[in-house]
């Protein structure tokens, strides 16, 4: 017995590990910071690995859009990707938190929240399966189209854009009896060039990647939504892995995020300015339209919790923290 014992080990000691190739997917387009920031880290970990754990993606949403990858992810077919806060909604409610519209004004109120609620998303992500590594901001949204929107409700008649699947986008245009357009994002640019479309929300880079900024005209300079992204892999595919693989895989993919969360606000900020060089009009919202767009806020809240589109918990958690930082604020400029 004792013999056989010893054979086993040396057996599985002088065997190989056997590497792993993960198939990851996203939206992001080759070519972006995103992507080459994925590759610089890809590299690190076959280098530190020997090459047991390689990363594979494919970009510009060629493995379709996210709700097919969680699809494909499930069936084995890929392993993770980069999702949005769109495709993170699919797998927890309380990742849509936020990605409620009109909720941030300024980038001091979302350092604030997340410094106190990331983990509340990352949890749940985690309980659903998934291994994650930390939230990548993708920044605010803002309304570009062809003509200007100074209004939320100059936005009547309009056709707009939503993402193919998007619950939050679609109730809003339910609730305030506008016209959304539901595509995918690889057909959003020919859109624009049709007429399909004339109105997107997008954050300024990713606006400039896709080129949609040479298809419209104004810029409504007031956020529209918070996006962020996550990186994610397969919990069960994840445990494969050897710990010693493991640790260096979240080392360098946890790097990659936070790394991202820097260069993606530097990144807006430019496009921001770019954006102004390409001749696009900037139109600021005056207080009564910021008004409105608060009642617009909390009735958008109270249909969506009804929906089931939030856990109630976690809104109240979010609100009180934001109240905190704005009162704290206040004070703090009377001083």
């Amino acid at each position: 017995m004792k013999q056989l014992l010893l054979v086993i080990f040396l057996v599985a000691a002088i065997t190989p590990v056997q590497a792993r190739t993960l198939k990851l997917a996203t939206l992001a387009p080759d070519g972006t910071t995103w992507m080459k920031e994925f590759r610089k880290s890809a590299a690190l970990i076959a280098k530190q690995t020997n090459n047991r754990v390689k990363l594979k993606f494919y970009p510009g949403g060629i493995m379709g859009n996210e709700k097919s990858v969680l699809r494909k992810i499930r069936l084995g077919q890929l392993q993770g990707g980069a999702m949005t806060s769109g495709g993170l909604s699919k797998i927890s409610s309380k990742n849509q938190i936020y990605g409620l519209p009109f909720k941030f004004k300024t980038y001091d109120e979302v350092d604030y929240i997340r410094a106190r609620m990331d983990h509340v998303i990352t949890d749940a992500v985690e309980k659903k399966g998934f291994v994650t590594f930390g939230l990548a901001e993708g920044g605010f949204a803002y309304i570009m189209s062809k003509v200007p929107v100074e209004r939320f409700m100059a936005l009547k008649g309009k056709k707009i854009w939503t993402p193919e699947g998007d619950a939050i986008s679609r109730t809003l245009m339910e609730t305030y009896d506008l016209s959304p357009t539901a595509l995918p994002l690889t057909d959003v640019l020919t859109g624009l060039q049709t007429g399909l479309i004339n109105v997107v929300a997008a954050t300024p880079s990713f606006a400039i990647a896709l080129q949609w900024h040479s298809k419209v005209n104004y810029l409504t300079h007031y956020p529209v939504f918070y996006s962020i992204g996550a990186f994610i892999i397969s919990k069960k595919v994840f445990n494969k892995i050897s710990p010693a693989d493991q640790k260096i895989v979240r080392k360098e993919l946890s790097a990659v995020v936070k790394k991202l969360n820097k260069i993606n606000r530097e990144d807006n900020k430019k496009a921001l300015l770019a954006l102004k060089k390409y001749g696009i009009k900037f139109i600021v919202p005056d207080a009564e339209a910021e008004k409105a767009l608060k009642e617009i806020t909390a009735t958008l809240a109270r249909k969506l919790l009804a929906q089931g589109a939030y856990t109630p918990s976690v809104l109240k958690q979010l609100d009180e923290n934001l109240a905190q930082f704005r009162k704290n604020k206040k004070l703090a400029a009377k001083r």
